[in-house]
């Protein structure tokens, strides 16, 4: 099959129907991104042309189709402590306060966790803050990863990987601590494997099932979405926060103008938003957070 070039108005389909599907919103001039990626799926699916993609995925929505396009138009670009910074203000400013507060359980959540780079990275960080401080964190600590992809779930969930990825972010030191050589792969020891599960969520729906938490990692995912989408994204955040919870956010990311519901503190090791109380709602008779 030749490659197939896009009109302007399959390219408009295409982009509603991503954005209905993932939330994700296509620029105009992405024309060539889509082109590639698609083609390929094309020819995979035996499919002829874009008005015939369009039509099966109007009437095939839990498709292995639907499934694979998903996966190609979503940027799943990972890094093991990306940016390094955030795990820096978990170590010396978080963890420090959360040790304090003598908590029965730590639950983080870490939204669009890919391949499982990000959830690991932050239980080697709490690994390497109980090796000098044993104990002070609780016992019961919960790293949940989500991600609209379940192709990169199983990967996240299976947490072996090549040699080449482990070159971007993780030291030698940390290789051989938190990893075991098998077959060729590299293993994430189990102790660090233990505190995260990871399962299939869309950011543009409900939360309400994963519970609350002291912390969550949205990082370099607003970016995809629409303003209006942005702004009940951070909103629902905020509300599956406890009191005092924290947001990392991507560097080029802020919620500033999409909620009033965070207020930025600056630490010494880089930038942390923290839940206002106002936007978890009043507590009723019970001393609930509605």
């Amino acid at each position: 099959m030749s490659t197939q070039q896009i009109t302007h108005q399959d390219y408009d389909d295409f982009r509603r129907y991503l954005e209905e599907a993932s939330g994700i919103v296509l620029g105009d001039n992405k024309h060539y991104l889509v082109t590639s990626r698609l083609n390929r799926l094309m020819r995979e699916f035996e499919i002829e042309n874009f008005a015939q993609l369009m039509r099966r995925l109007k009437t095939e929505r839990k498709s292995k189709l639907h499934e694979q396009i998903v996966d190609a138009m979503t940027t799943n670009e990972t890094l093991w402590f990306r940016d390094n910074y955030p795990f820096e203000v978990l170590k010396h400013v978080i963890f420090p306060e959360y040790s304090q507060k003598r908590l029965s359980q730590l639950r983080i959540w870490s939204a669009a966790s890919s391949t499982g780079q990000e959830a690991y990275s932050i239980s080697m960080s709490i690994q390497e803050y109980l090796a000098s401080k044993p104990g002070s964190l609780p016992a019961n600590i919960q790293i949940i990863g989500t991600d609209l992809s379940a192709t990169v779930l199983k990967e996240a969930s299976a947490a072996s990987y090549e040699a080449m990825s482990l070159a971007r972010g993780i030291s030698e030191e940390r290789r051989k601590r938190f990893f075991t050589e098998r077959n060729g792969k590299f293993e994430v020891r189990p102790e660090i494997k233990a505190r995260a599960s990871f399962r299939e969520l869309n950011l543009m729906h409900n939360y309400a099932s994963l519970g609350k938490f002291d912390i969550v990692f949205c990082r370099n995912v607003l970016i995809y979405f629409s303003s209006a989408m942005k702004t009940d994204i951070l909103n629902r955040i905020a509300k599956s926060l406890n009191p005092g919870g924290y947001l990392f956010l991507g560097g080029s990311e802020s919620p500033t103008s999409y909620t009033d519901a965070f207020e930025l503190l600056r630490t010494p090791k880089g930038v942390v938003y923290r839940v206002k109380d106002a936007a978890l709602g009043k507590p009723d008779a019970f001393g609930v957070r509605k």
